[in-house]
C-alpha cells in the first residue's frame, strides 16, 4: 500500500469534510483506512472549530465494502483480538452530527458505515446493499440491525438474504436516504445542510442527536428519560439563554457553543 493518505480531512466554517481516499480499490474499508478514519473522526469530535462532519467517498464508490483480501484468512479469535468491528463504534459514538454523502457503491461495510452516520444524502448514482451472503457470511458491523430499523424487517430480510442492491431512489422511498440529488450537486447540497446545522446551537445539536439515537436503539420509556435529561441540561447553557432572549427580543441569536 502506498504512503498516500487513505482519509483526507478539510475543515472550513465549522464543517469538516472527511473523504475516503482509496479510489483504485473503490474505497474498500481496509483496517488501515478504518484506523485513519477513526483518528479523523476523533480529531473532529474534540475540535471546537468543527460542529458538523460530512463523510464522503468518490464518484464511483462511497465504499464498496470491507477489504476481503485482508479478511479471507481470518479466524474467530483473530477477529476477536483485533476488535476490528468494535472499533467502528467510534463513528457512531461521535458527539457531533455526521452527514454521509454517498455517490456510487455503498455496499456491505460501506452501507454499514453510512448507516453509522446521522443523515444519509445520496446522488442519483448511489447503490446500497448488504451482499455479504454472496461470500458466505452475513453483515457484521450493524447491517442486520440498523438496516432493519431503517427500512423494516421484511425489506431488510429480502436484501440481506438475497444480497440484492437498491438504487438511491429506492433507498429514499424505503426511508434509508433523506434526499437524492444529481451527482454533481451532492457535495454542495451536503455542505448546505451541514452549514444549516452548524448555525444552530452546538450543544443543543449534540443533545438532540443523542436523544434521537436513543429513540432508535432503546425502549420508549428509556428514550423519554434521556430526552427529559438532555432538555433539562440545556438550561445550563449560555446558548439557551441567548436563543430564548433573541426570540423574545425578535432578533437573530448568536450561538457560541457555551
Amino acid at each position: 500500500m502506498s504512503d498516500e493518505r487513505l482519509v483526507l480531512t478539510e475543515v472550513s466554517e465549522y464543517i469538516a469534510t472527511i473523504t475516503l481516499n482509496r479510489p483504485k480499490a473503490l474505497n474498500a474499508l481496509s483496517p488501515e483506512l478504518m484506523d485513519e478514519l477513526i483518528a479523523a473522526v476523533n480529531a473532529c469530535d474534540s475540535d471546537d472549530s468543527v460542529r458538523v462532519l460530512i463523510l464522503t467517498g468518490g464518484p464511483r464508490a462511497f465504499a464498496a465494502g470491507a477489504d476481503i483480501k485482508a479478511m479471507i484468512e481470518s479466524s474467530p479469535m483473530k477477529l476477536h483480538v483485533s476488535q476490528i468491528i468494535a472499533k467502528w463504534n467510534r463513528i457512531r459514538d461521535c458527539r457531533k452530527p455526521i452527514i454521509a454523502a454517498v455517490s456510487g457503491y455503498a455496499l456491505g461495510g460501506g452501507c454499514e458505515l453510512a448507516m453509522m452516520c446521522d443523515i444519509i444524502l445520496a446522488s442519483d448514482t448511489a447503490k446500497f446493499g448488504q451482499p455479504e451472503i454472496n461470500i458466505g457470511v452475513i453483515p457484521g458491523a450493524g447491517g442486520t440491525q440498523r438496516l432493519t430499523r431503517a427500512i423494516g424487517p421484511y425489506r431488510a430480510m429480502e436484501l440481506i438474504l438475497t444480497g440484492d442492491l437498491i438504487s438511491a431512489q429506492e433507498a429514499a422511498a424505503y426511508g434509508l436516504v433523506s434526499h437524492v440529488y444529481p451527482a454533481e450537486s451532492l457535495p454542495s447540497e451536503a455542505r448546505r445542510l451541514a452549514a444549516k446545522i452548524a448555525s444552530r446551537p452546538p450543544l443543543a445539536v449534540q443533545m438532540a442527536k443523542d436523544a434521537v439515537r436513543y429513540a432508535a436503539e432503546t425502549t420508549l420509556r428509556e428514550g423519554l428519560e434521556i430526552e427529559k435529561r438532555n432538555f433539562y441540561m440545556l438550561f445550563d447553557t449560555q446558548d439557551q439563554k441567548e436563543g430564548m432572549r433573541a426570540f423574545v427580543e425578535k432578533r437573530t441569536p448568536t450561538f457560541t457553543g457555551e
